[in-house]
């Protein structure tokens, strides 16, 4: 087996979906399960609750929040994590980074700047699920007065 396909089965995990690297997207992502790209994204990805790998071949065109996000690829566009960032040694980011912790290995590439703020970086919560919550927290006080 070589390296890059070792890498590559270390990077995919149970629950998590996959751009690969015949793939290009251009558009907005969102999600509610971890997501590893290979490929090329051009557009915002939005995983509030998930973790974001960009790959080896990864080539990413985005602004990006998520849990965590962890960069072996390259990616231009601003990076909000609640958890981490992590650019790994053959990483590439240009772009503002928000996060309460932060990777940056030896050898990786990082062009902008690193914002470590613990209650920023949280992820706004997504506004159909606050109504949703509106909504069912409404109609609790409704069955308890009846």
């Amino acid at each position: 087996m070589n390296t890059k396909a070792a890498e590559l089965g270390n990077l995919m995990q149970a629950g998590t979906d996959c751009v690969g690297t015949g793939l290009r997207i251009k558009g907005e992502l969102s999600g509610n399960e971890d997501l590893l790209i290979e490929g090329v994204v051009q557009g915002p990805i939005r995983l509030a609750g998930h973790k974001l790998t960009v790959g080896l071949s990864g080539k990413l065109t985005s602004d990006v929040i998520a849990r965590e996000i962890i960069v072996h690829g390259s990616v231009t566009g601003n990076l909000r994590a609640s958890e981490r960032i992590e650019i790994m040694k053959n990483g590439s980011v240009v772009g503002d980074l928000t996060t309460a912790r932060i990777l940056i290995e030896d050898g990786a590439s990082f062009r902008g700047s690193i914002e470590i703020d613990r209650e920023a970086a949280a992820i706004p919560p997504d506004q159909t699920a606050q109504a949703r919550a509106a909504t069912a927290a409404g109609r609790a006080q409704r069955s308890k007065a009846t």
